[in-house]
């Protein structure tokens, strides 16, 4: 009960400090606007890490108030935080070059090192030895792994949710290794923490009532919770007795650390800048092969909570440290190599959209297609039956031939019309069940969604060399085409059968 009560505390903080941040970016125009590589078309006000930042103070405030952190930890935690915090949000108004940034990360985390004494001073075991230790080593490398880590989860943050859910996942996971060892004041601030994404998320995630984010975390909000995530796993992963081996951590956090090292090390395989802004992030390529931002969101969410619980499982059962280091090894050389290759990963993951039956972005309504001729009227009829009760959509029938054959069909095309240009995943698939059980197996008639065609679905996007005599053409076969019926709204037929 405690514990939800110290969630339900940062829920509250971090909804009533957003809601007033985002009046004030507002006013004053502190928003983030769209163009370059970003993906939404709204200014948005990058204020989620307010909520955040204040879930986090008041937990720290009132753990050192009672006693629960070593002053030297609640110092260093509230400084670092505080600088971290800071940065992110002089970079959203100012853009500010990475060589500053990493420079102001370093003293926050060198504050974390020689203040509080929280650092990776061994790897466990992981040496055929035994523990492995970082001995002088430690301080460089704990410098160099927290802005790995605080910079994975600012690169991981580039549609609405995503970094969020993500984190809510590791915080979640975190908060079960800390309350398995008994770290108490890590989960009170753990539920803290949780409690203030939540908040967060509310303003940011899609869902039917909320089409878009209305705020976004920022450089503000990423690089705090990254800088929160690389002191808890570090002090976890620390010390005797510990709360987890360091090599779960990789598990724990996983997705960013994967994507980050993934994309970075295909842009220097490209020739070119690894901090070159692209959209080769393995969110990029769910949207690429037709996921809505909505299900990329929790796909990407599930993939992280199934690393996490498989380290976490594998710790339980035993599994040594250095198979779990090599079976990290893998996954990660399996996904470096479906991002260097994305005409190979995006078709495989159109593949699986298609079996779960999900909507497309691209989806402006239903294409029936493969009907004879003597079916014609049957199709007609059927539609026009079918679409009474609908009020905004265009029909349209057509007479077809392919080039170089004689034989002709029938295929009709339904758009749905929205004011946002947008048809609802829930709209697109209600429509396409009904067509179904109406049609499906009668005249050859086939139903599929209607999607725009564009270059970003092409596979050979991102290819470094593409070659063009294995694909010289569309695969669609070219045909003309006769209009035959045409209907909108809740219309009786306009044409008839030519």
């Amino acid at each position: 009960m405690v514990i939800i009560g110290w969630f339900v505390l940062g829920l509250l903080l971090s909804g009533v400090a957003i809601r007033g941040a985002m009046v004030l970016a507002h006013r004053f125009n502190v928003v983030d606007q769209p163009g370059g590589h970003k993906l939404h078309k709204n200014s948005t006000p990058f204020v989620g890490g307010v909520g955040i930042v204040s879930a986090f103070l008041c937990a720290l405030f009132l753990l050192y108030s009672a006693q629960m952190l070593p002053p030297g930890h609640c110092g260093a935690l509230t400084v670092g935080g505080v600088i971290v915090f800071l940065t992110g949000f002089a970079d959203d108004v100012w853009r500010l070059s990475f060589k500053f940034r990493f420079a102001i990360q370093a003293i926050a985390i060198l504050l974390m090192i020689f203040w509080a004494g929280v650092a990776l001073d061994d790897l466990g075991q992981l040496s055929w030895h035994g523990q492995l230790e970082l001995g002088w080593f430690a301080i460089p490398f704990t410098l160099f792994a927290a802005v790995g880590i605080i910079n994975a989860l600012n690169m991981t943050d580039g549609i609405d949710g995503l970094s969020g859910t993500v984190s809510l996942v590791s915080l979640f996971l975190l908060s079960l290794v800390a309350f398995s060892a008994g770290a108490n004041a890590y989960v009170v601030l753990l539920a803290a923490l949780m409690g203030g994404v939540v908040g967060f998320l509310y303003f940011n995630l899609r869902y039917p009532t909320q089409p878009h984010a209305r705020v976004f975390l920022g450089d503000n909000g990423s690089m705090l919770l990254g800088f929160l995530f690389a002191w808890l796993l570090f002090d976890l992963s620390q010390g005797e007795p510990r709360a987890m081996p360091p090599v779960l951590g990789l598990w724990l956090f996983a997705v960013p650390l994967m994507d980050t090292v993934g994309v970075t090390l295909r842009r220097i395989w490209l020739g070119k800048s690894p901090f070159r802004p692209d959209r080769h992030h393995l969110h990029h390529l769910f949207i690429r092969a037709g996921f809505r931002i909505r299900d990329t969101v929790y796909t990407i969410a599930l993939i992280q909570l199934g690393f996490g619980v498989a380290g976490f499982l594998a710790i339980q059962a035993g599994v040594s440290e250095l198979s779990m280091f090599v079976a990290f090894l893998i996954a990660f050389m399996v996904y470096f190599y479906l991002i260097v290759r994305p005409w190979r990963c995006v078709p495989a993951l159109r593949q699986i959209h298609a079996r779960l039956g999900l909507s497309s972005p691209e989806t402006q309504g239903v294409f029936l297609g493969g009907c004879s001729l003597e079916g014609a009227t049957f199709l007609i009829d059927g539609l026009t039956q079918q679409m009474k009760t609908c009020d905004d959509f265009q029909l349209a029938v057509y007479k077809a031939r392919r080039e170089g054959r004689k034989d002709e069909y029938i295929y009709a095309v339904i758009e749905l019309l929205t004011e946002d240009n947008e048809v609802s995943k829930e709209e697109a698939r209600r429509l396409v069940n009904k067509l179904k059980n109406r049609f499906h197996g009668h005249m050859g008639i086939r139903i599929r969604q209607f999607l725009v065609r564009n270059h970003v679905n092409d596979r050979r996007v991102g290819r470094k060399k593409i070659q063009m005599d294995k694909r010289a053409s569309d695969r669609r076969s070219k045909h003309s085409k006769i209009l035959i019926h045409s209907a909108h709204g809740s219309s009786q037929p306009d044409a008839v059968i030519a």
